[in-house]
């Protein structure tokens, strides 16, 4: 769990009435440490602002057996892979990156808190049965294509959505020749496809890496059963038999990738990516370029962009863009400055930032004169959501390896192509870059003095945890109002939302962060960044009781008072992006009784389940266009809610006509009981009699 989902996670878990948890079970301190100047002084801020929250992960954790990660001590995903992935395994973990452990051969998926509560009471985890997608890959990369560029071509084929409920397994020659961290980084992205998890079976390259991590016991367990890690022969002969869907993808002649902007499934071969820019007016001028997050922070993705700097630095070139590097753990970051990395960085005039995830979640507080202001940015990072880094929907944010990161942050300019393109120094010579080069883990052996690491207590029965009643960071839950038994009537149209609503856009991150742990203060940003259908406008929607507009919180605390329940619409894979609870939460607190979209995000949908929503879909798309601005909702049916039985909705037009339209769901029993009950964690409390 990283710290700001574990917040919400630990918190449900202190009423499940349990003294222990049940698995294996970790704390990450990696989203609460802002970027600004530098590492340590980040880090110290950080420390002093967040002191209240990493006090009660650390409390929480040593008295319920819950291993804790301090803050500085890497990102969530970094640390797993270098210290629990192993292949053959299950994990689940609070964030919708945890696929990342697949690298490693494991089944990691990424799920909300009240998933995490559930397992590590005890109780059984459920998920959908998933497709297969097999990826095939052959030939083997070189020059300036790195294993980022499988992910950016795999996510320009399927799209944000192609992915959701499958498992993308990756097989083939090309598969064994990537590195294992890159592998993770492949898998790690899986999560911009929707996909469920991604994975790659078990070879020589993951024995490495495991070896590499003074892992050498679990590398040698693994290759002694690696038979039963790899799929058969015989699917990997005929995957078309085995598989769903199957792609192939040739690495010989894969050519880097720049994905983007404002999605992460819009890829641009670099041969083309100039002429996107200029026929779409896309600023060419790259303001920042950054380098690192969970997704490419690990020894070999920081080699190859140092051997990029080095050549920089010693052609007399300084990076013309603002450049920073975001190392993925405390082991990586120490390794790569003892071997001179960090140094070489300096010179070309990087900033190097804390072991967080930084800019990648918007934890970001940018160098700039106009936060409003078109302009373009790259990163090595995996989401580029508008506002996602900086708060500015007018940042241009584009993803790509570290290596062509580092490459045209040092050129300035977004329409460099390092391939083909030469660039002058103060001597006015011609400077060619020479491809990238780094080894996939250190010669020397990785090397720490102090990974941030905090064992709990052997027992922790004395342990008291504090939440003080007046805090603004964190507060203990009320459980949730069971369902009353009957059809929900008289619901209002909150907001009809139009196009993207990630978790993004309904619990936006950044200077929100702090309110992880405080239900009721971070539910004041519920859908304000998503865009009304009626007006066109963010945060803005028609409070149907005083005919006036407001932001979309405010609107619905009304509804609140006067308890009156409402219904919010979406489009399209709704939900996707984070895996977040706080975005199905917070309508939950505040008095939304259902959502209604074209189709939902995995995370998201199972998330609203949990929480004793009602998560719909239109059974006719086109009927989203029925729905009015001053619409009153009926949801029927109810009464005799069962698995794979429609539900009705009348809508009540202000005209005083009515139509019916026909909604979908994909409740089976347990989930239809956690509704009924007001949420799953009331039935785990109800079954310890806490």
């Amino acid at each position: 769990m990283q710290d700001a989902t574990a917040q919400m996670a630990l918190l449900q878990f202190m009423q499940a009435g349990r003294p222990k948890v049940a698995v294996p079970s970790t704390v990450h301190c990696d989203h609460l440490i802002q970027a600004e100047t530098g590492a340590t002084a980040d880090l110290t801020k950080a420390l002093d602002k967040n002191k209240e929250v990493f006090g009660f992960l650390s409390s929480v954790s040593n008295k319920y057996g819950i291993g804790f990660w301090k803050p500085g001590a890497g990102i969530i995903h970094q640390v797993i892979l270098e210290n629990y992935a192993f292949p053959g395994a299950m994990m689940i973990g609070t964030d919708s990156h945890t696929v990342n452990a697949g690298g490693l051969g494991m089944v990691a998926i990424g799920v909300g808190g009240a998933d995490a509560c559930d397992v590590m009471a005890g109780l059984p985890w459920e998920l959908k049965f998933p497709k297969l997608i097999g990826v095939k890959l052959t030939g083997k990369m070189s020059g300036w294509t790195s294993a980022k560029d499988v992910i950016l071509k795999v996510a320009g084929i399927l799209t944000v959505k192609g992915g959701t409920d499958a498992i993308v397994e990756y097989f083939g020659p090309g598969a064994d020749s990537i590195s294992c961290t890159g592998k993770g980084t492949i898998c790690n992205m899986g999560a911009e496809i929707g996909a469920t998890t991604s994975i790659f079976c078990y070879d020589e390259k993951m024995a490495d890496y495991l070896r590499g991590t003074s892992r050498k016991a679990v590398a040698d367990l693994a290759d002694g059963i690696k038979e039963h890690l790899r799929g058969d022969d015989e699917v990997y002969s005929n995957p078309e038999k085995y598989f769903d869907q199957v792609i192939e993808i040739n690495l010989d002649e894969l050519e880097p990738h720049i994905n983007g902007p404002f999605t992460p499934d819009l890829a641009w071969p670099l041969s083309q990516f100039a002429a996107a820019v200029k026929e779409n007016g896309w600023p060419a001028t790259l303001e920042v370029g950054l380098i690192g997050s969970c997704t490419n922070s690990s020894y070999e993705d920081i080699s190859r962009a140092a051997s990029l700097a080095d050549q920089a630095v010693k052609s007399g070139l300084k990076a013309k863009s603002e450049f920073t590097i975001t190392p993925g753990s405390e082991l990586v970051r120490f390794t790569i400055e003892r071997d001179g990395f960090l140094s070489t960085f300096d010179k070309m005039g990087g900033v190097v930032l804390a072991n967080a995830c930084g800019p990648c979640i918007g934890q970001w507080a940018r160098h700039t004169t106009d936060p409003n202001r078109k302009n373009s940015i790259i990163t090595s990072f995996n989401r580029n959501f508008a506002k996602r880094n900086d708060g500015n929907p007018n940042t241009h944010a584009f993803v790509a390896s570290p290596e062509i990161v580092t490459a045209l942050a040092i050129a300035g300019d977004l329409t460099f192509n390092p391939m083909t393109d030469f660039l002058t120094n103060d001597k006015g010579e011609k400077i060619k870059l020479a491809e990238p080069k780094g080894p996939e883990m250190p010669p020397q052996g990785f090397a720490v003095e102090d990974a941030g690491y905090q064992a709990p207590a052997a027992d922790g029965s004395s342990v008291k945890i504090e939440v003080s009643p007046t805090s603004d960071r964190l507060q203990l839950l009320d459980p949730f109002a069971a369902w009353e038994g009957i059809d929900l009537k008289g619901l209002k149209l909150l907001i009809k939302a139009k196009g993207k609503c990630t978790t993004d856009h309904i619990s936006m991150a950044g200077p929100w962060l702090k309110y992880r742990g405080h239900l009721d203060n971070i539910s004041n940003n519920m859908l304000i960044g998503a865009m009304n259908f009626f007006n066109e406008k963010t945060d803005n929607v028609k409070n149907q009781l005083t005919g006036e507009y407001g932001s979309v919180p405010a609107v619905q605390r009304a509804y609140k008072a006067q308890h009156i329940g409402s219904i919010v619409v979406g489009d399209e894979n709704y939900g996707e992006g984070s895996s977040r609870e706080h975005a199905a939460m917070e309508p939950r607190h505040l008095g939304v009784r259902a959502i209604l979209v074209k189709s939902f995000a995995r995370i998201h949908e199972t998330n609203l389940k949990k929480q004793g929503m009602l998560g719909l879909t239109f059974a006719n798309k086109e009927d989203y266009n029925k729905i009015l601005e001053d619409d009153t909702i009926d949801i029927l049916g109810l009464t005799t809610f069962t698995p794979g039985k429609q539900l009705t909705i009348q809508l009540n037009h202000k005209d005083g006509s009515t139509e019916t339209i026909l909604v979908n769901h994909t409740y089976n029993e347990n989930q239809i009981e956690w509704f009924k009950a007001g949420g799953a964690l009331n039935i785990i409390r109800s079954q310890v009699g806490a």
